[in-house]
């Protein structure tokens, strides 16, 4: 364990009934930490300054991972734009600022890879922030998400802590959301696989080519990361970026197709029918794999591949959908 964190340090890990944040708050239980801290939607509204004021000044918090935001697929954040901007620039800036105002010693924010330009050199550099425009079915999304890096990076610059950003790319597997319209490709594919087989239906349509190249990070490998991050000594995670640029990739470094993605989620579900592409509908942006190798040379690697990560995945979409808790 990095001497950064201690096991009984108090972690605030936001979202944590979510697919990130449960899988944050997992690893952190296996890793031995006794003192997490953790609040229902309920229970604390982050886009409440001033019920996210009142909580830190009654909890006495170490640590912040922001794992709570609102997240989507294509259709979502093409039909929620102002949910998707308004809502993810409250959260960050309330939890960014009170945090730094009640003295919590390190804070990690979650981004995502849609924050680089859509025709961004390929692997995608950190550098390559701000280099160009963004992919427009998720800009509102994106925009949110670099304004909570360089809030890190301001509140770095300006006051000295020690918050940092981490930009996973595609994420999947347990407690992912499973919405036939809102979800992600994965769990959209997993979804339509699954009823399709059940139906016993001759064919599934998927949306676009099925040329575009994506990326994909199983969960618990993220919160690997998260907790690597978090508990690396700050002379290490500084040498690792510039005062500048204040955010590390991580991911897998592989990219696959949709094609490809489909044919093995087709496998993994053991559906007998066709696959047929829609290229009328929208591909978004044609590639999108990272550059990891900052992460990868502090230490961290992905462990999960993408197979055995997709049996996980939907061993847990039937268990979940046999006690009724699936996202759908």
């Amino acid at each position: 364990m990095a001497e950064a964190l201690r096991p009984d340090d108090a972690i605030f890990v936001t979202g944590h009934r979510g697919m990130v944040g449960s899988a944050i708050v997992r690893c952190l239980e296996n890793q031995g930490f006794s003192n997490i801290v953790t609040r229902s939607r309920a229970e604390l509204d982050l886009t409440d300054q001033a019920a996210v004021r009142s909580f830190f000044s009654v909890c006495k918090i170490d640590h912040v991972v922001a794992g709570a935001a609102r997240v989507g697929g294509i259709h979502a954040n093409n039909t929620y734009p102002a949910e998707f901007i308004y809502d993810n620039l409250m959260v960050e800036a309330n939890l960014i600022h009170e945090a730094w105002r009640a003295g919590v010693k390190r804070l990690l924010f979650l981004g995502s890879s849609c924050i680089y330009p859509r025709l961004a050199p390929q692997p995608m550099r950190e550098e390559a922030l701000l280099a160009g425009h963004l992919e427009p079915t998720n800009e509102p999304y994106a925009v949110a998400k670099i304004a909570g890096i360089k809030l890190c990076e301001s509140y770095n610059r300006q006051h000295g802590v020690h918050f940092r950003s981490l930009m996973p790319t595609n994420l999947y597997g347990p407690g992912d959301n499973f919405h036939p319209e809102n979800s992600h490709v994965i769990p959209a594919l997993l979804r339509r696989f699954h009823e399709a087989k059940a139906r016993g239906d001759r064919q599934v349509v998927i949306w676009g080519s099925g040329t575009p190249t994506r990326e994909f990070l199983h969960v618990d490998d993220l919160a690997r990361a998260a907790v690597f991050i978090m508990g690396l000594e700050d002379a290490v995670h500084d040498r690792a970026v510039t005062p500048m640029m204040s955010h590390i990739n991580v991911g897998t470094g592989q990219e696959t197709s949709i094609f490809d993605l489909a044919q093995l989620v087709k496998q993994v579900v053991g559906f007998m029918g066709e696959i047929v592409f829609d290229p009328s509908r929208p591909d978004g942006t044609p590639r999108k794999v990272l550059e990891v190798g900052k992460i990868n040379a502090l230490g961290w690697r992905a462990q999960i591949g993408l197979e055995s990560g997709l049996r996980d995945a939907y061993r847990w979409f039937l268990q979940a959908l046999a006690d009724g808790t699936a996202k759908l």
